[in-house]
């Protein structure tokens, strides 16, 4: 099939589970309770994907309060009761992180819960999203190890651990989220795609990293309107990426001063394509979504193109997040129907 879809990943949660409408929202419950209450927004999730017509589908990132310190709490020698603040990507903003105070293990298996349910629940192809090694070093203050390049590897040791886990629970996609390599571009040629591979090293499912310019909230939206006419990060990297064995490359399409010809710089790889926005409420049109597809194939053979969203919807509203995925199922069935 042309233009299988799938998301960048998260979905906004429901209510009942969480804080609506924010990042590292509070847990509604404790205990068994939101153990339960996970459960049910994660086979949700499904279920709206499905109905929308998302081929390959996520659970939505529901059992984690974010897309890092979901993967952090369960790894030894970080220190959540002592948080302090730090500049993320390049000081874009301010947050409260943990810290790494000792030699970094795996407590045990981290997404298995979530994993298992969602695969239990669909048949359609599963996708599973991890941070990248770059991404959470950005994101987590060290106070062990001194050196951000042996950080950074001693955590691709322990996504490869759970990445070969989630494999082995029936996940057909492993997508490595790393929004850092839009910003610490000479770093991602020097060791990021050596510890980006890493991280996917021997795994037996498709992998994927996802490079986009982050969330629809205000801190990115006031970066991307100091990058100028066009944004360019992606010309610095691709040719890295190219050559690496990451077999695909989630980009942001829709609403970008992304020159869409840097895709040629991907030969190759299956290019998963951002056609729905997630910075603006505006809910796209099934024509909207196969305009962008159709101008993303100018550059990409049909056979490698995903269709997908920018980013993660996590701080979205849900009815508008819910409408953006039909128009994605939507103009991907208009995009087959001209093209295929």
């Amino acid at each position: 099939m042309l233009f299988p879809t799938t998301i960048a990943g998260s979905l906004p949660k429901p209510g009942w589970l969480a804080e609506p409408n924010r990042l590292w929202a509070p847990w509604r419950a404790q205990g068994a309770e939101l153990a339960s209450a996970k459960r049910d927004a994660t086979l949700l999730a499904i279920k709206l994907q499905e109905d929308a017509g998302i081929d390959i589908v996520t659970e939505g990132e529901q059992a984690r309060q974010h897309f890092v310190h979901g993967f952090l709490e369960a790894v030894e020698g970080i220190d959540f009761a002592h948080k302090v603040e730090m500049g993320i990507r390049a000081d874009r903003y301010k947050a409260m992180v943990p810290q790494v105070v000792a030699p970094l293990r795996l407590k045990g298996r981290v997404h298995a819960f979530e994993a298992r349910a969602a695969r239990a629940h669909t048949g359609r192809k599963l996708k599973f999203t991890l941070p990248g090694p770059m991404t959470i070093i950005d994101t987590i203050a060290d106070h062990h190890y001194g050196d951000r390049v042996k950080m950074a590897f001693a955590f691709a040791e322990l996504l490869n651990t759970e990445a070969r886990a989630l494999a082995a629970d029936g996940v057909d996609l492993i997508q490595f989220d790393e929004p850092a390599f839009n910003v610490y571009m000479a770093e991602v040629r020097d060791w990021g795609i050596k510890a980006l591979e890493r991280a996917a090293e021997g795994l037996p499912c498709a992998t994927a990293v996802h490079i986009c310019y982050g969330y629809g909230i205000k801190a990115n939206t006031d970066w991307k309107e100091t990058l100028g006419g066009e944004w360019r990060q992606y010309e610095e990297t691709f040719p890295a990426i190219a050559a690496s064995s990451i077999q695909q490359v989630a980009i942001e399409c829709r609403n970008s001063r992304v020159p869409l010809e840097l895709l040629r710089l991907l030969p190759g790889k299956v290019v998963q394509a951002g056609v729905i926005d997630v910075a603006r409420d505006t809910v796209e049109t099934a024509e909207d979504v196969a305009a962008t597809i159709e101008a993303v194939l100018k550059f990409v053979p049909a056979d490698q193109l995903i269709p997908t969203t920018n980013c993660g919807m996590a701080p979205m509203r849900r009815d508008i997040a819910e409408a953006k995925l039909k128009a994605l199922g939507d103009g991907a069935r208009l995009a087959r129907q001209r093209l295929g």
